[in-house]
């Protein structure tokens, strides 16, 4: 199949470059009418919880909006609540929001919220639906700019707004450092200018024509924004990848004396062969993440499969068209000296043929030696603490988070984002309970400020308290699940009646702890799928079980550094990142699925070329040479360009892209060095024709060939006796 396609597109390549250029102009108009605004910082599990039900009944009996208010935190330098020039800049600042067309100050009930010291309170206002919070910043940096006050917003719009700069930031340094470094890498790999930017501009096609899917795809479900950073990263890293493995064949091809047409077929068999199920076995591993119900992690798997579809199909269509519009012009602008052997396609690596061989003469003693340093940088993942990094992580020029900072210091978090303990069933005769257990969880230092409330219809109640330290923290997780599973049961509020803890910090626990049972789940499935992808591909056993267990190892020192770095701060400082508490819920898993996908990369491109070899010479250790002879070159430039993709996230604000990054970067550099150089060689030495064991029960399995049967045929007839 890849080889008719590939044939077809070489052999008509306008209409296919013009097919292409309409696909892109649809999807920059949908990116440009669509994509703004439909993309959402919000961070929520798509299944009921013990928070969300809670929510509800507060919003069905209470009619309670607090959530949907955005707050000015307000701060005298000097000045109390009850001076008279403090509470002018209050009314002052009121009626200026309130002016403000689309914002809308709700009239004040009850006791005003005043910090223990008297220096701090809030004022709540509204946003109408479309309305910007930028809107309400004049009026609130104006009392920021007093000398006697500070000043900042803080709310679910802030946030939204600062995390979606953060976002963009990121976008914006991690394409720039990454486009600059892949360009840099790809000249390197290809000795010649024009045969380096077409990988880049097969890259740039799959990103803008996978986001303009993504904007179709967000008119109806919602995606997170983070998904713009992952598919333009993954588009980078696999469009580069692929365009790479198949100009690379073409080359080969092109100096064995094939025309430009027949070795772009011949590429198609057997390079756009493994390009295919390289992609399936990527979008396969990405669908694990779907297994999770969080609409992140989620919203990054869809991105990520998109992406990895739209670079295999460029790749099979797009990419033999210009290639054969191109002939030997790809090769132009060599660079002097460099290019001379790289653009010849001369195959075999010295200098990783060499390498392969010299592990393979002491094959057991580098197994142990590597397995066990993969195994030692593994150790720290005994102390991952999963949780969630929110605004508290920003930068400190954000608002958002000297808002934050400001509500903290003057107030606890808790003292305005109470958690609650409500009662749907007998609200009146619940309260008095309420009221017992509220006595008694004051007793503690964590819980502060108990307040029971009966809804207006009588039918629910609730005891709001306020919790100490970090909402997102490991303090305010352990206040919920006591409360869960010790004073709620102990207090017996309302026998007959539904009882559920919630409020911030119980839905944030809620998330940690949904997201890490689904693990398993994800786990299970890209174990199975890779398995018999590659039992399938290579048929053997032994094949897919040595590849997992190869990933296994570089995932889980990927998942130690990542412990290390981040939350022991081990040359955290001097790497430019914070040091946390926790990993971000969503990265291991997510981590997992990408980093199993890329790996499995690599395997099938570098395996297919042992098998390939094997299949003509029936020679495993010079097979093994051989393929890692021929993929050196290609594999190390293809890793370090999405390593260097990576980085650039790294490099950026948000805390959670940092670990995803570092974790991705990291993973990549072991398994194209300790894995390939070292582990690949020496297991297929010692094993040997073990490695392609395949039981006679097994044989009904169609024979799946990632290289082409008829050219494998042709050069074992070539070459064997």
């Amino acid at each position: 199949m890849t080889e008719r396609t590939v044939a077809f597109c070489a052999r008509r390549p306008w209409p296919v470059v013009a097919a292409w250029i309409a696909l892109v102009l649809a999807s920059a108009a949908g990116m440009l009418l669509l994509l703004p605004g439909a993309l959402t910082t919000q961070v929520d599990v798509a299944i009921d919880t013990e928070a969300s039900r809670g929510f509800d009944v507060v919003e069905r009996h209470f009619e309670r909006a607090d959530e949907e208010l955005e707050l000015v935190v307000v701060r005298g330098r000097d000045l109390t609540v009850q001076d008279a020039a403090y509470r002018q800049a209050l009314g002052e600042l009121a009626d200026g929001l309130d002016a403000l067309e689309g914002v809308t100050v709700p009239e004040a009930s009850g006791e005003p919220i005043v910090s223990e010291d008297g220096r701090a309170t809030v004022v709540a206002f509204a946003l109408d639906e479309g309305t910007a919070v930028d809107v309400a910043a004049p009026p609130a940096r104006r009392l920021d700019a007093d000398d006697r006050f500070d000043a900042a917003l803080y709310g679910g719009a802030v946030i939204d707004r600062d995390f979606n700069a953060a976002s963009q930031h990121d976008l914006k340094r991690g394409e720039t450092f990454g486009v600059a470094a892949a360009l840099v890498i790809l000249v390197l790999v290809f000795g010649a200018f024009v045969s380096a930017l077409v990988p880049l501009l097969l890259a740039g096609i799959a990103i803008a024509v996978t986001l303009g899917l993504i904007s179709l795809l967000a008119q109806g479900f919602d995606l997170s924004i983070f998904v713009v950073n992952i598919v333009a990263g993954m588009g980078l890293a696999l469009g580069i990848d692929y365009t790479l493995f198949v100009v690379s064949r073409v080359r080969e091809e092109r100096a064995r004396g094939a025309s430009t047409v027949a070795a772009i077929g011949a590429a198609g068999a057997t390079a756009s062969r493994a390009v295919l199920f390289s992609g399936i076995a990527v979008a396969v591993a990405l669908t694990g993440i779907l297994f999770v119900p969080d609409t992140v992690l989620r919203s990054l798997g869809v991105g990520a499969v998109l992406v990895a579809i739209v670079s295999v199909l460029a790749a099979l269509t797009l990419l033999p068209a210009v290639l054969a519009l191109l002939g030997d012009r790809v090769n132009a602008l060599r660079v002097p000296v460099l290019g001379r052997a790289a653009v010849s396609g001369e195959a075999e690596g010295r200098f990783w043929a060499w390498l392969a061989r010299r592990v393979m003469r002491r094959p057991l003693l580098y197994a142990v030696l590597a397995s066990g340093a993969l195994v030692a940088a593994a150790a720290p993942v005994i102390g991952l603490a999963s949780g969630r990094l929110g605004v508290e992580t920003l930068p400190e020029r954000y608002e958002a988070r000297q808002g934050y900072d400001l509500l903290t210091e003057s107030f606890g978090y808790g003292r305005l984002y109470p958690t609650r303990i409500v009662v749907d069933g007998d609200g009146a005769a619940a309260a008095p309970a309420l009221e017992r257990l509220g006595a008694r969880l004051a007793g503690e230092e964590r819980f502060t400020a108990p307040r029971v409330e009966v809804s207006p219809d009588g039918r629910a109640a609730m005891l709001e308290i306020a919790v100490a330290g970090d909402p997102l923290g490991e303090e305010a997780f352990d206040a919920v699940r006591d409360l869960r599973a010790r004073h709620v049961p102990e207090a017996q509020l309302a026998p007959g009646s539904d009882v559920y803890v919630s409020g911030v910090s119980a839905a944030n626990l809620d998330y940690v702890e949904v997201t890490t049972d689904a693990r398993p789940r994800t786990f299970a499935f890209v174990f199975g799928m890779s398995f018999l992808l590659l039992m399938l591909a290579f048929r053997s056993l032994v094949v897919p079980v040595k590849a997992i267990l190869l990933n296994l190892l570089s995932v889980g020192a990927a998942y130690g550094l990542l412990v290390l770095v981040f939350q022991h701060g081990v040359g955290a400082g001097l790497l430019g990142f914070q040091q946390v508490e926790t990993i971000e819920t969503w990265v291991p898993v997510f981590l997992f699925a990408i980093l199993f996908g890329l790996s499995m990369d690599y395997h099938v491109f570098l395996l297919s070329r042992i098998r390939e070899r094997y299949g003509e010479t029936r020679d495993n250790a010079h097979s093994v040479a051989h393929g890692i002879a021929t993929t050196g070159r290609v594999i190390t430039g293809a890793a370090l360009i999405i390593i260097v993709v990576f980085v650039g996230f790294a490099l950026g604000d948000l805390v959670m892209l940092q670990q995803m990054g570092f974790g991705v970067a990291v993973a990549l550099f072991l398994d194209a060095t300790i894995i390939r150089v070292v582990l690949v060689p020496a297991t297929m030495r010692l094993l040997g024709e073990r490695n392609w064991y395949l039981p006679r029960w097994l044989g009904w399995l169609p024979p799946v060939h990632i290289e082409s049967p008829r050219l494998t045929a042709g050069a074992r007839r070539r070459t064997l006796p």
